[in-house]
Order: structure tokens, then sequence, then C-alpha cells
């Protein structure tokens, strides 16, 4: 065959055959080594070929025959009646309408608003985290941003696969850090000169003084409660020493007192002799031993929460020369006064320009003097301080040093770096003139990133330094207001000493990010039960995908419940894809999740309950999709295809294809010793092979599962969680116990008592009631209640029915008695 009508096959030896069936079968064979379906029309040693042959060649000579169909339709696509149609060609085709597919938005605090995601330069995403200040232990409201902003960064990395450069600050010169590492310095020296109980008991009443005043003073109510807490501590700890002075104790029994007064009165002792000496401690590495220590714990504490290392760390210290350069250029551009040697943002100027607004994210906050002096610091609000600035509204930029402060050479002399600065030149010099998101905190928005735009536009000149600014909601305990500064707070390893780090983030993962999260036993109740939840499905699937199967019959046929969950599967994935979309809602998604596990649940349940096995690829697929979320979102780690990780980091694949063999074989004896055991009613084996169950292999972190008509199921599980449902499963069968014997004693009780109110006869049931009744006729039956009056007939009434049923109760036990029971 070809288009052109040119010999296809050279047919001259097959036209020398006149015995049909060898002529088929001389041309199958030759055309078995050649194309013969090529073109649209026959050639001309086609149509010979054809004539030749008056019926279809036999089956068993295939090329020959699929050639006479291919010439027999073409012939007839040719004849006469066909040939209006012409060359056939394909139909038009028309693509499916489709539907809209959801797109990422963000909350953004720039327009309190969800905005459409853009990032700036393609692909790439670049993102500045205002970071901790390091004075102290990291605590749960650190958690709430650094879990969140992880979540949101492996999110965009891993799900939306955005290319994520992720930068983060550690504030390692600040007020705060000052004066607690004067305080540090100078409580230690006070302590290794080992002060004399007689000393300890003065200088802990002179520094009470002062802390006193300031407990009157304040106004603050939390702050106030704190105050109050530790004014109580010295008092219980100031009584017993005292008493024990004025009794003349022995040194014995005094010296332990007084260093209990001196622990519990530490913060208001070191605050007492930072007032005195505070401005003598003018070694710079004073400074820098406290942040460095506190810098170490926090990396420690962010590594077992599994929060990601940064890209990059800047260190305000490291940082020094280059935010010299960022005040320069923004005093230069107009926007910045020096005063002192301090210099000062000028938020009036910089307002007023046309290109900039000051307070972009809460412009109602102007003016609020106790934010902005909370902004500047504790050392920073004296009235001279105050006095230097043109406008209350304006900010520290570079901080003349004092005495007791550590300082750095520049233009305007001996000082520090303002708080706002450092995190506008840090990005900047990092991140460029503009980067697609900063996150923070929701109590930094202002005056800190406030400042920070103002001071970054002012530098840059422009109106667009930061694109996104997100920010994580509060975090409260027990529904009470979290701070480190009012000494109420919780630090994350106390949390990790109560829950795991997984448990930690999916109670995260169960709250949207931008509210208020309440840090509580129930909320993490919530987190645990998820846990279980999650995981008991996972282990029923690997048991499921452990039953033998050989390669053909792990496809198996769908009938209506495995499309039925199929549906449900893409639809539950769909619901997930849109709730990240929507401001990364992985609250919604976390549900949609469950929702997923719940109807494979059933599916299974329906299933087994039918004799059916499970469609084994179909739930794998399911709990395949399920791991690599919970992977994205940092609840999982490792490379284990489907599950939660056991036996340590690392080690769970190895550890299951190790073991795995071998406790089947365990199981499946076992069970075979337990079939014998009922059979011949050997009640002895079936306590053992209980024991084995129970006792000996949750040690080992491995948990059968009896089914009744069912295999035994086989799951290895934490150790420590094996251990904790033993507990709990001891805790519920006591709790059983313990109920059980309470409803045997009530019933005990109650049966006394009816027994005791049988044996009374009727005569006498109301003789004892003086309180009520004062005289009674010959059966007992009363007649005048306590004033000697005669009772109502209705009063009479109710008392005979309750008269004639204690005579069927004693007539009764009369006659129990006779019959000797």
């Amino acid at each position: 065959m070809s288009t052109s009508g040119d010999t296809a096959f050279e047919c001259g030896f097959l036209l020398q055959i006149n015995e049909e069936a060898a002529l088929a079968a001389a041309l199958n064979d030759y055309l078995t080594s050649r194309s013969y379906l090529a073109g649209f029309s026959p050639s001309h040693a086609d149509q010979k070929a054809f004539k030749l042959l008056r019926r279809p060649p036999d089956p068993q000579h295939v090329h020959a025959l699929r050639w006479y169909r291919h010439i027999a339709a073409l012939q007839q696509d040719l004849s006469p009646e066909n040939s209006i149609k012409g060359k056939r060609v394909q139909p038009p085709w028309s693509p499916p309408i489709g539907t809209d597919v959801p797109q990422l938005r963000l909350y953004n605090s720039l327009t309190r608003a969800k905005e459409l995601f853009v990032p700036q330069k393609g692909n790439r995403v670049t993102w500045y985290c205002c970071g901790p200040t390091v004075y102290d232990a990291s605590h749960m409201g650190h958690a709430r941003s650094y879990i969140s902003f992880d979540i949101l960064r492996r999110i965009l990395r891993d799900y939306f696969k955005y290319d994520v450069l992720y930068c983060i600050n550690i504030t390692d010169i600040d007020d705060k850090i000052i004066k607690r590492a004067r305080q540090n310095y100078l409580l230690d020296q006070y302590k290794e000169k080992k002060p004399q109980t007689a000393q300890i008991l003065q200088d802990v009443l002179s520094a009470r003084e002062p802390f006193r005043a300031q407990l009157a003073s304040t106004t603050d109510v939390d702050k106030k409660r704190m105050l109050e807490r530790l004014d109580a501590a010295v008092t219980a700890a100031l009584q017993p020493l005292q008493a024990a002075m004025e009794s003349k104790a022995a040194d014995e029994v005094v010296h332990p007192l007084a260093q209990v007064l001196l622990a519990n009165s530490k913060d208001l002792l070191a605050d007492w002799l930072d007032q005195q000496f505070g401005s003598q401690v003018t070694e710079n590495s004073i400074f820098s031993i406290l942040p460095k220590y506190w810098e170490g714990e926090y990396h420690k504490d962010m590594a077992n929460l599994n929060v990601l290392p940064p890209d990059v760390l800047t260190r305000v210290s490291e940082y020094v020369p280059e935010i010299v350069e960022f005040v320069k250029k923004i005093v230069s551009n107009g926007y910045g006064y020096e005063s002192n040697g301090s210099v000062y943002f000028d938020t009036s100027k910089f307002d007023s320009s046309p290109q900039h607004s000051y307070a972009k994210l809460v412009p109602e906050a102007v003016g609020d003097q106790k934010a902005l002096q909370e902004g500047e610091g504790d050392l920073s609000i004296s009235a001279d301080r105050l006095s230097e600035k043109k406008s209350q509204n304006d900010f520290a930029l570079w901080k003349a040093s004092k005495p007791g402060e550590p300082s750095w050479d520049s233009p305007w002399g001996k000082g520090r770096p303002g708080w706002h600065i450092e995190c506008s030149a840090m990005a900047g010099s990092v991140l460029g003139e503009s980067m697609d998101i900063h996150g923070g905190g929701f109590d930094l928005r202002f005056p800190h990133h406030d400042n920070e735009l103002a001071q970054a536009e002012a530098f840059y000149e422009n109106d667009h330094w930061v694109r996104y600014f997100l920010h994580t909601g509060h975090l409260t305990i027990a529904g009470c207001k979290m701070s480190k500064s009012l000494k109420n707070f919780i630090t994350i390893k106390d949390a990790l000493a109560k829950n795991t780090a997984r448990q930690l983030r999916l109670a995260f993962l169960m709250h949207s990010w931008k509210d208020t999260l309440d840090y509580s036993s129930d909320t993490m109740e919530l987190a645990v039960q998820y846990e279980k939840f999650m995981n008991e499905f996972f282990l029923n699937v690997k048991d499921i995908l452990r039953a033998a199967t050989d390669i053909t019959g792990q496809f198996e046929k769908w009938d209506a419940p495995e499309v039925d969950l199929n549906n449900s599967y893409y639809d539950r994935k769909s619901a997930v894809h849109e709730a990240l979309c929507d401001n990364i809602d992985t609250r919604t998604a976390m549900e949609e999740m469950r929702m997923l596990v719940s109807q494979s649940n059933s599916y299974v349940a329906g299933r087994k309950s039918a004799k059916l096995m499970p469609n084994r690829m179909l739930l794998e697929s399911i709990a395949r999709y399920l791991t690599n979320m919970l992977k994205i979102f940092g609840a999982i780690e490792g490379s284990d295809p489907i599950g939660f990780p056991v036996g340590g980091q690392g080690q769970s694949i190895d550890l299951e294809s190790t073991v795995m063999p071998y406790l089947t074989v365990l199981s499946d004896f076992r069970e075979g010793v337990r079939k014998i055991a009922r059979e011949q009613k050997v009640m002895e084996l079936l306590q053992l092979c209980d024991v084995v169950r129970d006792d000996t292999l949750p040690e080992l972190g491995v948990r059968l599962e009896d089914h009744e008509g069912l295999p035994t199921v086989v799951k290895l599980v934490d150790k420590e969680t094996l251990l904790k449902e033993k507990e709990e499963k001891k805790r519920m069968e006591e709790e059983k116990k313990r109920k059980k014997e309470e409803a045997a004693r009530k019933k005990q009780e109650q049966e006394m008592a009816k027994l005791a109110k049988m044996k009374i006869p009727p005569c006498e049931m109301f003789r004892s009631e003086t309180d009520k009744y004062s005289k009674f006729d010959e059966t007992g039956f009363p007649t005048h209640d306590v004033e000697g009056k005669e009772l109502s007939k209705g009063q009479a009434k109710k008392l005979r029915k309750l008269y004639e049923a204690q005579e069927k109760l004693h007539s009764s036990y009369l006659q129990t008695n006779q019959n000797g029971n």
C-alpha cells in the first residue's frame, strides 16, 4: 500500500500461484516481515492480489487476514456510493470546560485582608522573620511563632514548590539583655563574697523598700499580680529567718534559712544592686556571655521542636558597622536627626513626604506612648532621653551609651543600635530593597514593625520594603495571657517534658496560624488523640499490605465500595488543597484528612465484615498521601513511605523490615497454640499467650491485636506509647473493678436497709417519730400531730397507705423466717 499507488511489494511470484489456500499461505509468509498497512489507498499490486483471493484467508494466516480486511475496507470507501466522503479525516475535538483552580492567598497585615500571593521574582520567595531576644529560656510564646512559621515555610517550599530564602535574626544587643546581664553579674559577685546571714537580711530588707514602692504604684493588673507573688515568696522566706535570729538559733539552723531567703529574693536584690552599681559594669564581654548562652539554648529548643534552621541567621552584634551606615543614610535622606549623641527618626518629616506613610500596619496606634516607650526599652525612657526628641512619636535609631552599657564607635560618639533599626539594616543587607514576606508575632505590629518599615523605606526611598506582612496570633495559657516579663510562661523544655514535639506541632496545625491559640490540657489532649487516630490507621494499612499475595494479586477488581472511597479520596485531596490555598488553613486541612481516615476505616470495616480483603493499592495510596502531607507539615520525619517512624529517627525502615518477619512467625505460632489450647481447654496455655501479648511484647514495642475469626494483627508501636496504653488499661480495669465493688456494696446496703425495714412491725413504725406525732391508736397508727391536733382525713389516708405497705413487708419477712431462709 502507498499514498501514490506505488508497488507495495513484488507480487509476481504470488500471481503464479493458482490454488487459493497456497496463495494465502505464501502471502502471509511474505507479509510477516513487511509493513502492509501504510498509506490511505490500495496500490496496483494490492488490488491484483486482492482479486486472486475470493474470500478472506483462514484465521491462522494472521497477517494475510489483516491485510485482506484492510484492503476490503479501503475498497468499500472508494466505491461510488462512498466517494462523496472523500479522504477520511479525524472528527473535530473540543477541550473540556474544566473548573476554576484555587490560587494561594495570604492574610496580609498591610491590608488586613487575604491577598493573592505573587512573589516579586518568579518562583523565588524572600522571607525575613523576627527572631528572639536572647536573655532567658525560650517559651511557648516563641514556639507559637516559630512552629507556625516553620509550618508555613515548609508548605510554601514543599507543597507549593516555591524556592524560599528564609532569614531570621538574633537580638543580642537590647535593653533587657543589658539589664539582665548586669544584674546576673552583680548578683554573682555578691554571692561570691559569701555575705553573713545578718548582711543578707539587711540587704534584702533594704532592697524590699524600693520594690514595695514599685508594687504600690503599679496599676497594670497582671504586673501587679506578678509583683505580689514575688513579695509573698520573700515574706515566706523572711519570717522564719527573722524568728530564728531573734531566738538566737544555731548557725546550722540559720544558714539554710538565709540561703532560702537569698534564692527567693534574687529578683529584687539584683534590681537593687543594679541601681547602685550598674553604672560600674563597663566590660563589653559581660554583655555577650548571657545572649550567647541563651542563643545556644534557643537553637537546641528549635531542633527539639523539629523547626528547620534558617537559611541565613543574623546577629545584631555582628552587624553594627552596617547599622551605622544604615543610620547615616537615613539622616542624609532627611529622615533622622542627632541629639546629644543619639540619633532619632523624624516621624513627622517621614509622614509628610508624598511617597511615604508612617504606621502602615496600625495607623490607629500612632501616639500610643505606652507602646512607644516599651519599644524604646527600659534603659531609654528616662526624662533626659525623652527630652532629646523633637516629638514623642520619634524613636531611637542609635542610642548614646550610658555608663554600664556596651558601646561601639560611631560618627555620633560611643553608642549602640536602637531596637527597630537592627531588623531594617540586617534584612536589607541580605534581602535588599524589597522582600516578599516579613513575619513576626502579633504584638510586634506596633511599634516595632511599623518602625522597621519606616526606617527601611526612608533608607531605600521606596514604599514597598515588605510586600506581605504575616503575624502569628497570641498564645494564652489555659485562657490567661502569657508574658515572660510577667514571669507567666511555660518554657519549651517544660512543654516537651509533657508532650512530644509532634504532638505540639499537631496542636498548632489544628488551629489557625493567625488566631489566638490557647495552650491547655484540653488543647493537647485533642492533639494526642489526633496522633493516635492517624497512627492506628497507618498501622492497620501496614498490616493489610503485609498479607501474602503474588505480583498480580496486588491488582484487585474495583467494586462500588472502592469507587466510592476513591471518589471521596479525591474530594478530600481537593478540599485540602483549597484549604491550603486559603491562607494556608491547616485547621481545615487536618479535619479533611481526619475525614478521609474515617471513611477509609469504614471501608475496611465493611470489607472485613463481609469476609473480604480491602483493596491494598487504594489504601496504600491514601496512606502514602496522608503521610506525605504530614511530612510537609513537619509532623513526620524520616523516609518511611507510610506512617510515623518507629524505633527512633532513621531506624524505622530497617527495624520494621528486619523484625516483622520474625514477629509474624511468632504471631502465627502463638495463634496455633491458642487454637489447640481452646480445643483442649488448656487454660494455662491461654493465660501464657495473654502474658506474651499484654506484658512481654509491649516492653519491646510490639502490639498484638487478637480478632475473633481473623488473623492476629501485629503492630510496631513506640514502647512508651504501649506502656502508657498498658497503664491506662490497668487503670480502667481497676476503675471498673472499683465501680463493680461499689455497686455491690450499695446493693448490699440497700438489701440490708430493706431487711431492717422489713423487721419493723407496722404497729411500731410511727411510734418512734415523736417529732411528728403525739397520739396513736391501739394498732400504733398516729391520730394527732406533734401539736396535739387531730390528723386530717388527707393526712390519715397517706399514712394508711404507708402502714399497709409495711404490713406486707413485715408479713413477707415473717414468712421468710418461717421457711428457714
